[in-house]
């Protein structure tokens, strides 16, 4: 059979042509899909589930995709959108934590004081070569207290602080202002500060009178 007779028996589509490439993508962002996932539902079965049924709403809209360069923001936004529509009455989160009660006790002036005039990113200190150390130490406890942040912020900050989407991109993903992403990280990280500031105290990492230094 010649490749004319061939090609008209068996016709590519754009679909075929891209298949190879939407795999490798999905591939790259299955591990970091699954934790938002995992995040949002807090459940292991729903969170498998919503990422299998995302991406098969992103393969058969992956016409759609004008910028092959934007498929990471794009693959997220259908995933959050689909919990948003499919699965959030279903979530069991947040997770009972001591630091869900510390998220809704107020901060003393100090400590507030002190955290406002930090000049580094406090959610990503134990990244820093010299912190490497406590990293296994602290990371469960700091996804405990974001799973206790309201669900606005708790996203936001996922997307940005843990998954290292840039504001634009969580924009793009939420489908919501810029502003309202500064604004929401901007609420997010003073909550996040007060409870792992405190819980840092009581655990007599930090004492009381380090606040009052700074």
């Amino acid at each position: 059979m010649s490749q004319t007779k061939a090609a008209r028996h068996h016709p590519t589509t754009p679909q075929d042509d891209i298949k190879p490439w939407f795999g490798r993508k999905v591939q790259e962002n299955l591990d970091a899909l699954y934790g938002v996932a995992l995040r949002l539902t807090g459940n292991h079965s729903d969170a498998e589930d919503l990422v299998a049924d995302s991406v098969s709403k992103a393969w058969k809209a992956i016409g759609k995709l004008q910028d092959q360069g934007r498929f990471r923001p794009w693959l997220f936004r259908i995933l959050h959108n689909h919990f948003i529509s499919d699965y959030r009455k279903r979530s069991t989160r947040p997770v009972e934590s001591s630091y869900c009660e510390l998220l809704e006790t107020d901060t003393d002036d100090s400590v507030s004081s002190y955290l406002m005039n930090q000049s580094e990113d406090f959610l990503r200190w134990w990244a820093t070569p010299e912190q490497e150390f406590f990293n296994g130490l602290l990371r469960d406890q700091i996804m405990n207290a974001i799973d206790c942040l309201p669900d606005s912020f708790h996203i936001t900050v996922i997307l940005i602080n843990v998954e290292g989407f840039s504001y634009d991109e969580a924009a793009e993903i939420l489908g919501v202002p810029g502003g309202t992403i500064r604004s929401r990280m901007k609420r997010g990280r003073t909550l996040l500060q007060k409870a792992l500031w405190t819980q840092a105290r009581e655990a007599g990492i930090v004492s009381a009178e380090t606040t009052k230094e700074k």
